[in-house]
């Protein structure tokens, strides 16, 4: 069961605590040990042990999502298929290497890709053909255990399988059952795949990616497809909250251009309110300046002076030129955004000076927001990085030793444990057909007819 209380008389209370310093620059920040929470804290037990999830998601957003219930004790069983499982396993390079200790009957499999290995640790892989009707029982008796399906097929695909809601529904009417697609269940869209580029393409939010005398651009990484499997994480965790008050399942709608409208925060708002367009800034921000990167002699700094106090710092101890403090043109935010060029102009004039070094040395401790533009591999040895243990090692029976990025919440002072590796492909169908009462030789049958 759930392990949360929820009175019927009241709605769930949460208090959020955030940091008042929640906008100041990484750097200009000291890290106190006294200050952090305990390293004898226990933590906080798995919440969602014993809630079954099936996974029929492939590929980034529904995984996330997965991934992240798997972290707070979920038992996730990741649904695949037979011959190659998730599309993620086949994009190499790069891939993990293939250990002499690995299991003999993986060694027809590719290696395990890096994409694969980011988005599916703490489940069980299972290959199931469930296009067969034997294959289709199997899913029938899985559903009936479970307590949240999460699939990301286009809309109406599953439902041509006899695996859609209300089939699904007939069979558990308990079960949380959330669809991730690109475009929703209705609308004229609603059968289109969902491809994260081309929802940043259509949900505005490559219009305002880039510079403003360049074409528009995609974001560095999948974020339309890791912020929908976010919105469904915490979707299915609200369901399941449901479900203990009501005693019914639910069916949870999320998609890709839903979850990047939402994501456009202020800028739609500027839209819906004012009528306003939006362009493309590049790194600077469009109501707040200087807020964007500048160039050093050897890299780049993003600077973020977010109101008066801040510039006015920034003006006498970096740029050492105070009476840009008391010029019309820059004595306002509104005046700043005005002649945003001219004043781009003497801030650049001055950073290009010196390098990173000599920078870090200013602006640490000053007050005004500031960080340094970091490749991976500076980020993951970025001294908060090593401090909050962002990465995790763990034992792959495929690939030996393999670093993962760690959950990213602490609860009491601790991460929830990464309990398994993520799975090789077909690793735990012999032990999830047990469990479903399958006997050896008709499990025995079934492998031989390629139905699992």
């Amino acid at each position: 069961m759930l392990r949360t209380t929820v009175r019927h008389s009241c709605p769930l209370r949460v208090i959020c605590s955030v940091s008042r310093q929640s906008h100041v620059g990484v750097h200009s920040r000291f890290y106190h040990p006294s200050r952090r929470l305990s390293d004898d804290l226990s933590g906080m037990p798995p919440p969602l042990e014993g809630i079954k999830v099936l996974d029929l998601t492939r590929v980034l957003a529904g995984p996330t999502a997965t991934m992240l219930l798997a972290d707070l004790g979920a038992d996730v069983i990741k649904i695949e298929e037979i011959s190659k499982g998730d599309d993620t396993r086949t994009w190499i390079p790069p891939s993990a290497p293939i250990v002499p200790s690995a299991p003999a009957e993986s060694s027809h499999l590719p290696p395990e890709s890096a994409y694969f290995l980011a988005t599916n640790r703490n489940k069980r892989s299972m290959t199931v053909n469930f296009k067969t009707p034997e294959g289709l029982e199997i899913m029938h008796r899985l559903i009936k255990k479970s307590d949240v399906l999460v699939e990301n097929f286009t809309s109406g695909k599953l439902a041509t399988m006899g695996l859609g809601y209300e089939d699904c529904k007939k069979l558990n009417p308990r079960l949380i059952y959330a669809s991730i697609t690109g475009y929703g269940q209705t609308g004229p869209y609603r059968e289109a795949p969902g491809y994260d580029a081309i929802v940043e393409a259509e949900a505005g939010l490559m219009h305002i990616t880039g510079e403003p005398d360049r074409p528009p651009s995609k974001v560095g990484v999948a974020a339309t497809d890791t912020a929908t499997g976010l919105y469904a994480h915490g979707a299915i965790l609200a369901a399941l909250l449901s479900r203990q008050q009501t005693g019914e399942g639910v069916w949870i709608d999320c998609n890709l251009f839903d979850t990047q409208i939402a994501g456009l925060a202020n800028i739609a708002s500027n839209y819906l309110i004012a009528g306003q367009e939006a362009s493309r800034h590049g790194t600077a921000h469009t109501s707040v300046v200087p807020f964007q990167v500048f160039p050093c002699s050897d890299g780049f700094l993003m600077i973020c002076a977010g109101n008066s106090k801040q510039f006015k710092l920034l003006a006498e101890k970096i740029l050492d030129n105070p009476a840009l403090v008391t010029d019309p043109r820059f004595a306002t935010n509104e005046a700043r955004v005005a002649n945003r060029a001219e004043l781009i102009n003497i801030i650049t004039d001055v950073l290009q000076k010196q390098d990173r070094a000599h920078w870090i040395e200013q602006f640490t401790g000053l007050g005004v927001p500031f960080g340094f533009i970091n490749n991976i591999k500076q980020t993951f040895d970025h001294p908060q990085a090593i401090a909050r243990q962002v990465a995790v090692e763990v034992e792959h029976p495929r690939a030996g030793k393999v670093k993962l990025v760690a959950p990213a919440v602490t609860y009491n002072g601790k991460r929830m444990t990464v309990r398994m590796p993520p799975p090789w492909l077909s690793e735990h169908t012999m032990e999830v057909m047990t469990e479903l009462g399958y006997s050896p030789a008709i499990i025995k049958s079934l492998r031989e007819r390629s139905i699992i």
